[in-house]
């Protein structure tokens, strides 16, 4: 781990095995923090909080710190990729991606560090009144384990180009390319006093709920399940810790029949089965006109049996292995749930045979909104299809879902993309592609898919807080 600046075991030397899924073979050995751990890791990010270092520090020079950071991302993104393919399961192609938009991430916030701004008000009398955005903080970061670098560097940026200091602890699976990030970054020296950023590891009941209920913490940021984050901001509620949630989806590509289709059908291949379908912004409810049901969802099947399945290092792979057989077995257990209550598989279904945990991309048609198939996130290479007739009806399957974050619409009717954009109830909507995101367009859920915003400059309105100053002149 990572604590107040140096290369740390866990104070009782006890470690966890990172695995390889695709394997079942051990990667690596990681240390298992203590509450002790937890309390010191908190220590040296308030004392690096208020330290004259980061806190009197140019906010530019923040900015410049920020630019390092990306560009030592950037050198080793190829590594850093074998890394997290090998740990997490998914392509190595998926995770070089992921790791330069992450390095993209930085860079964004870098060029933010300067220009965070406070305003000032018109009021009566003779008085000044203004505002000033100050960091919020100490902020700990509970990173999921299906982008465990992306989704790390995320709110790591704008967190530090505010002013903040950072806790980031990794998903117990999946911990290996986030200390090998933080070492790239220790290594390359780019300026970041000592305590501002930290990796501590370890279980996620036990260092999670510690970070979460910590006194000592300002601001807690967690991706994950809906079980996971109610019980984190129960945690934050008990010192009232603000809190940005981004948790599950259950996105639906609704596809009309003056679409292209050829395109849409990859896209939605895509939007599933890329990673594996472990994904929160998956695209794994098809709701599909019924004209042309049939022959987009021969499109689909022959487009994903294309897709070669295997071990994610391995040339032409285009679906991982899962990220652990217990995993897998809880999506196949969830499939064969939602498969009695109807639905027919046209294709998948089944676990690969052999090593590894993998699963076959799977197809679900004539799925009804009350099959678990078409409310409850699998989390896994699952698509499940339902007809509608009119627009009004796939406006109502798109919305019938306790989650809201991405939702896809498939049409060449300008009027009727954008009526749809407005009316569907989530966080997000993409039109004519899926999925789609920028460091500079908010990342954000609605209902039970969260609370608050990643990426772009609304983002930094959780990592910092308004003060008020009036003077009587």
């Amino acid at each position: 781990m990572y604590l107040a600046g140096e290369w740390a075991d866990s104070e009782n030397g006890e470690v966890s095995n990172a695995i390889n899924p695709a394997t079942g073979e051990v990667m690596a050995t990681v240390p298992k923090a203590t509450l002790n751990d937890v309390n010191r890791c908190v220590e040296a990010s308030r004392a690096a909080f208020h330290g004259a270092e980061w806190k009197n520090i140019d906010p530019a020079q923040r900015g410049r710190i920020l630019h390092k950071m990306a560009a030592a991302t950037y050198e080793a993104a190829k590594e850093l990729a074998k890394i997290e393919s090998e740990n997490n399961g998914k392509t190595f192609r998926e995770a070089l991606s992921e790791i330069r938009y992450g390095a993209w991430t930085l860079e964004y916030f870098a060029g933010y560090a300067d220009k965070i701004e406070g305003t000032t008000i018109p009021v009566p009398g003779n008085r000044l009144n203004y505002t000033l955005r100050q960091p919020i903080g100490v902020t700990a970061h509970i990173v999921p384990w299906n982008f465990p670098l992306q989704l790390a560097l995320r709110s790591i940026a704008p967190a530090l180009a505010a002013g903040c200091t950072v806790i980031a602890k990794p998903a117990s699976w999946t911990p290996l390319s986030l200390i090998a990030w933080m070492r790239k970054i220790d290594e390359a020296n780019v300026g970041l006093p000592s305590g501002v950023l930290q990796v501590i590891t370890g279980s996620g009941r036990l260092i999670g709920d510690a970070l979460a209920g910590h006194k000592g913490v300002d601001g807690i940021v967690l991706t994950g399940g809906v079980p996971t984050g109610q019980a984190v901001m129960a945690k934050a509620s008990e010192n009232l810790t603000p809190v940005t949630l981004e948790l599950g989806g259950k996105g639906a590509n609704v596809v009309f029949p003056d679409a292209n289709l050829k395109y849409a059908a990859k896209a939605v291949c895509f939007g599933i089965f890329m990673n594996a379908g472990q994904m929160c912004w998956a695209g794994s409810r098809l709701i599909v006109h019924e004209e042309i049901h049939d022959d987009f969802v021969a499109a689909v099947v022959a487009e994903v049996s294309k897709w070669k399945v295997g071990p994610g290092m391995s040339e032409g792979v285009r679906i991982g292995s899962l990220v652990h057989e217990n995993h897998r077995a809880e999506v196949l257990e969830k499939l064969a749930d939602g498969l009695s209550h109807g639905g027919k598989v046209v294709c998948g279904g089944s676990a690969v045979k052999g090593d590894g945990a993998f699963m076959e991309a799977t197809v679900v048609i004539d799925v009804e909104p009350d099959n678990p198939l078409f409310y409850d996130e699998l989390f896994g290479p699952v698509l499940s299809v339902s007809k509608f007739a009119t627009e009004e009806e796939a406006l109502s399957l798109a919305n019938n879902s306790d989650f809201g974050l991405l939702n896809g619409i498939w049409t060449n009717n300008l009027s009727r993309a954008h009526k749809l954009a407005r009316d569907i109830e989530s966080g997000m909507v993409s039109i004519n592609e899926y999925p789609v995101t920028f460091p500079q367009t908010a990342f954000t859920g609605w209902k039970q898919s969260g609370i608050g915003i990643e990426q772009s400059k609304d983002a930094l309105r959780f990592y910092t807080k308004v003060k008020n100053v009036n003077i009587k002149l």
